[in-house]
């Protein structure tokens, strides 16, 4: 009996030995199963400017699909429309700017900027103004939207050159447009390709923000869904820079009338083409720019507190 107890108490042990063994197998399965999207729907907000095309042409030319992520995308005329859209939890990300991501954490909407978007933001005076210099603009009526990225580009160039300005707030891109052109505003702060385009109908272009080194601009995504979606989200950088590649290499009137569909004008595969910069993959916001950003956030009581690179960012999903 005691011989029978002792061959059972061996293979006990012996059965608890591999069972030890087997987590490390367990845990390599698993961590494949984590590197395959989940096919869950992801809604993001985009804006009629140029850091919303990767995600479009993504979407229309089934970059996302090939990579088994499921792509919703809503289509706003104005930031503010995007931010009432963000705040009733009917997107999962969105292209907006730093500031927005700390604005929204600050009011408990826990947000993280994932990575930045392609940009130039540009300063152009009305046709029949006489403006045709920064300085000019002292005292002037500037249009664009408060409190984002906007009002920082000007903040900044108007401090370096010493000169307050009048913000003359006009929701719509189309609105701000068409103040400019007959000549209701003198200046306007607008995004690529619009402001091209504005200034091939007469505007003065003044000052360019990718010129200028200033760069805020970004995709984010709820926390929620970066935790929820690692693998999802991992795929949406893998297709938008493969959008990216596409735009670099295809002539634009290939793919002009998907634009046109999502609210971008019939011109724009001449701005397109005419781009002198390749677009860039996904990358990073700049600590020092983002530090930058953060202090003007607080100076215009948009924020409660300091928050800190860490705080609200992720590149994770852009690393390569």
């Amino acid at each position: 009996m005691k011989n029978k107890l002792h061959i059972l108490l061996l293979l006990l042990f012996g059965l608890m030995l591999f069972t030890a063994c087997q987590p490390a197998e367990v845990t390599e399965e698993q961590t494949e199963d984590d590197d395959t999207p989940t096919g869950e729907t992801i809604t993001i907000g985009t804006l009629p400017a140029e850091g919303s095309l990767p995600i479009i042409l993504a979407l229309e030319k089934g970059f996302f699909k090939a990579h088994g992520v499921n792509i919703e995308i809503k289509t706003f005329t104005s930031p503010n429309d995007r931010n009432v859209a963000l705040q009733a939890g009917e997107l999962d990300g969105a292209i907006g700017d730093v500031m927005t991501t700390a604005a929204f954490v600050d009011r408990g909407i826990a947000l993280k900027v994932t990575s930045d978007i392609n940009e130039d933001f540009k300063i152009l005076s009305s046709p029949d103004s006489g403006i045709t210099s920064m300085s000019q603009l002292a005292d002037k009526d500037i249009s664009l939207v408060p409190n984002f990225i906007l009002e920082y580009i000007m903040d900044v160039f108007a401090a370096e050159e010493d000169f307050q300005y009048n913000i003359i707030e006009i929701p719509s891109f189309a609105g701000r447009a068409e103040a400019l052109l007959e000549n209701q505003i003198d200046g306007v702060v607008f995004t690529e390709p619009q402001a091209g385009l504005l200034v091939q109908q007469g505007a003065h272009m003044l000052g360019s923000s990718k010129e200028a080194g200033i760069k805020g601009g970004t995709i984010f995504f709820t926390e929620e869904s970066i935790m929820n979606y690692p693998a999802d989200l991992k795929a949406f950088y893998t297709a938008y820079n493969e959008a990216v590649d596409y735009m670099n290499e295809t002539d634009a009137s290939e793919y002009s009338d998907i634009l046109t569909a999502y609210q971008f004008p019939d011109a724009m595969s001449i701005y397109l083409n005419n781009k002198p910069d390749p677009y860039e993959h996904a990358g990073s916001i700049d600590e020092g720019q983002f530090k930058e950003i953060i202090e003007w956030t607080t100076s215009k009581g948009q924020i409660n507190k300091t928050y800190a690179y860490d705080d609200l960012t992720d590149f994770s999903f852009i690393e390569q």
